[in-house]
């Protein structure tokens, strides 16, 4: 369980694929000018990466590597399929990326008109087929962490576009710099962001190596005390012998 929840944690803050990667800018950049449109477009993002890694990683485990098509028979155990995960994962998110856009017209045409181009393009959304290779890369053990990722990314990528859609709409009752307008000072801003959530890297990793250093330098002292007391029982002893 602690396993599930360090994952879901450290892809929203620490490894997110916005400001950790850099990945899925443009369509960050492009939709995030008002805040319906961002919300539309990164629950679609958190659907297609909770579909998608999970169904990736079943690719990936029993397809993919080398030796996963042992339960085929002893036959296949040698066999190595890896040079089409690009094109069995794209085929994947491109699946998926069609089912959201038939499902997003038909219930929701205002937002699949004001997404336009950027709703199919999500099937080339570097941060999807990134989720995937990052779970393939770091070697997620079991399905559900491979849907705990995918779904911890999407919501990862959708408070990024959230957060610079929020802020956009606010900036333009401020007095920018003229140089700065549009693009400018969304770019400074997604780097300021980026740096707070850098911040979050202590909340999983720094709580846990002060205590030990703490521990190891008590137990260092507690050491040092008793080799100094065992020396000064010695000399004591030693003198007491030679005074008989």
């Amino acid at each position: 369980m602690l396993e599930h929840v360090e994952l879901f944690f450290k892809s929203i803050f620490i490894d997110n694929m916005v400001f950790a990667t850099f990945l899925g800018m443009c369509s960050y950049l492009a939709v995030s000018k008002k805040v319906t449109t961002a919300v539309g477009l990164g629950a679609a993002v958190i659907f297609v990466l909770a579909v998608t890694v999970p169904m990736n990683w079943l690719l990936d485990q029993y397809l993919l590597r080398d030796g996963a098509l042992v339960w085929l028979g002893p036959e296949y155990a040698d066999y190595n399929l890896s040079f089409l995960s690009f094109i069995l994962f794209i085929a994947t998110i491109a699946t998926m990326v069609q089912l959201v856009e038939i499902v997003v017209e038909k219930f929701s045409p205002a937002l699949y008109n004001s997404l336009g181009i950027f709703l199919p393009l999500i099937a080339v959304n570097c941060a999807i087929l990134g989720g995937s290779l990052f779970m393939q890369s770091r070697d997620i053990q079991t399905v559900g962490l491979a849907l705990n990722y995918g779904l911890a990314s999407g919501i990862g990528w959708f408070l990024a576009i959230l957060a610079i859609a929020a802020i956009r709409e606010k900036i333009r009752y401020s007095k920018v710099p003229a140089p700065l307008r549009g693009l400018g000072i969304t770019f400074i801003i997604t780097g300021l962001m980026a740096i707070g959530f850098m911040s979050f890297g202590g909340m999983l990793t720094g709580g846990d190596e002060a205590p030990k250093e703490a521990t190891e330098t008590t137990a260092q002292k507690v050491d040092e005390n008793i080799i100094e007391k065992e020396a000064k029982e010695n000399t004591v002893s030693y003198n007491n012998a030679i005074n008989k």
